[in-house]
């Protein structure tokens, strides 16, 4: 009836008009929150015209709703010990700050209560402080920066399949419980290469029951894939998951209690994994794997919807992706392609557009 061409053709148009329809709904998700937001200010200072790496216009300022629990002002100190608080951790450094910027400005623009938000930042730079930058990028920010000693994961970190994943940092999330003041009793963990367009006190709400991690889990991913043949061979490594059923799942998104994980001692379960892979080469995935074998099939089921993840394509080419059938809270461009690095290269996927009505950069 059509010929090959007009049957490819066909085929572009219908397989196109889904996914522009499903970009459709992530903005109508977003457009209440976009709409009402005025326009960021620039940044006027020495620092910002000097070095393009801290050019940043400022963030709207984002205020409570009337419903809102308000709490008495007080200082950071009190704040961070605040229960009633949503407390978030992410970590900070000049590579990935454009992404951190979009992402913090995602979720303060998405939440009902941001004045009842708390950023944990975990650097591992002792040259740059990137303090004043932030608390200039977003005025009403309550947070607090931490030092992350990279010597602490230096010797315990191996080759991995892309460079990126062997920079100390993607560790820091191992330490969590040590690195935030032991009143900080839970916290969210969030990679820098999100945005949200959902509530986060959502997320934060979500039920871990008696697990310590809470996550999305891909139970159709092939678990296989994320440790070598090594591994799988000897039974010391692989009875590790004797008596679970463990699935996949993503570490730029956790919410976790950090009571039992200071009670069970996790930290340490992870860096003895770390020491195995020195010597036996179980896995070539950077902090993933770890994670996975201490906590795979014992973690609690957050909706996959708290994350979009691949966004960035695999780690070696960094290929376009769409997002998975269902419904968006947050997207991750976890994976080799990065939407700023995309988008200034002129090279961008369609995805990403998304990601820069939350860039602050330029």
């Amino acid at each position: 009836m059509f010929n090959k061409s007009t049957q490819e053709k066909m085929t572009w148009f219908i397989e196109n008009s889904r996914f522009m329809i499903t970009i459709s709904i992530v903005i109508i998700l977003a457009y209440p929150f976009l709409q009402s937001c005025p326009p960021a200010e620039a940044i006027q200072s020495s620092n910002s015209d000097l070095d393009p790496l801290f050019n940043y216009r400022q963030s709207p300022n984002f205020n409570n709703s009337p419903k809102c629990t308000t709490f008495p002002i007080s200082s950071i100190a009190t704040k961070i010990c605040n229960p009633s608080l949503v407390h978030i951790s992410m970590t900070l450094d000049t590579k990935f700050l454009r992404g951190s910027v979009a992402a913090i400005h995602s979720i303060l623009q998405h939440s009902h209560c941001p004045e009842n938000l708390f950023f944990h930042f975990i650097s591992s730079s002792d040259t740059i402080n990137l303090e004043p930058h932030l608390g200039k990028i977003f005025p009403l920010l309550s947070f607090k920066i931490y030092y992350f000693n990279p010597g602490i994961v230096q010797n315990k970190i191996s080759s991995s399949i892309r460079q990126t994943l062997e920079h100390p940092l993607n560790y820091a999330r191992n330490y969590l419980a040590e690195l935030l003041e032991p009143c900080v009793e839970r916290v969210i963990y969030l990679d820098s290469d999100i945005v949200l367009v959902d509530d986060i006190s959502n997320l934060w709400k979500a039920s871990l029951g008696l697990s310590t991690v809470g996550s999305p889990q891909y139970c159709h991913a092939n678990f296989t894939n994320y440790f070598t043949p090594k591994f799988w061979s000897h039974k010391k490594f692989f009875r590790a998951f004797h008596g679970r059923k463990p699935c996949y799942f993503n570490t730029g998104v956790m919410v976790i209690d950090l009571i039992k994980w200071r009670k069970y001692r996790y930290t340490k379960k992870l860096e003895r994994w770390m020491k195995i892979q020195r010597v036996h080469r179980i896995y070539e995935l950077g902090s993933l794997p770890p994670f996975l074998l201490v906590f795979a099939g014992k973690i609690a089921p957050i909706d996959q919807r708290w994350n979009q993840h691949g966004l960035g394509g695999d780690n070696l080419s960094g290929s376009c992706r769409n997002i998975h059938a269902g419904p968006v809270s947050l997207l991750h461009w976890s994976g080799g392609g990065k939407p700023w690095l995309r988008l200034d290269s002129g090279n961008s996927c369609p995805l990403d557009e998304l990601w820069a009505r939350y860039d602050l950069h330029g």
